[in-house]
């Protein structure tokens, strides 16, 4: 009788064990997959800056480093791996493009010009997808880390090397908020 108690006990130990590590290969698969989420969605952006520059340059001709800046900042932003270099190169880039607006806010013209209108509603709503992504990254992020340390599941995270993904977030509190550009 006492030998099935302990076996009942060490199936059920074991069950456990298994329920965890499946959940912790489940957070991992929908971290990963909110930051493709991302990626897809900075690609998205990136692919829409050389038309607004070029766009830009048709109008400003004499803000040449402002234009070089941005696709400068741009070709950074693309070739960024890692979620902190990510994180830096798109603070570079979010600047680059505020000055870029600037730039634009200057030349009536280019304001009223249809291809700038649609581009910049284009790039706003890409933003706005860019956030919801972040929000779920972090939020997938957050809770395959909390599962990662909390006990008793830390203690199978770390037999099977599971780890803590990275925030996607900005450095500067200020930077957070989004960038108000006017036309």
């Amino acid at each position: 009788m006492v030998a099935l108690i302990i076996i009942g006990v060490l199936v059920l130990i074991v069950l456990y064990g298994v329920s965890i590590y499946n959940r912790l290969v489940k957070l991992k698969n929908l971290v990963q997959e909110a930051w493709s989420s991302i990626d897809v969605m900075l690609k998205k952006r990136h692919d829409l800056i050389p038309n607004l520059v070029e766009t830009v340059k048709g109008y400003a001709t004499h803000e040449r480093e402002t234009l070089e800046n941005v696709t400068r900042a741009r070709n950074l932003a693309v070739g960024a791996d890692s979620v902190e270099g990510k994180e830096a190169a798109e603070k570079n880039l979010n600047q680059a493009m505020v000055n870029l607006f600037a730039v634009a806010e200057q030349y009536p013209d280019l304001k009223a010009n249809t291809n700038f209108q649609q581009l910049q509603a284009e790039l706003s709503s890409i933003e706005n997808d860019i956030e919801k992504s972040r929000r779920y990254y972090n939020g997938t992020a957050r809770e395959n880390n909390t599962l990662v340390e909390s006990f008793p599941s830390n203690v199978i995270a770390n037999m099977y090397k599971f780890e803590k993904a990275k925030f996607f977030e900005l450095e500067n509190i200020a930077d957070r908020e989004v960038p108000t550009v006017k036309f």
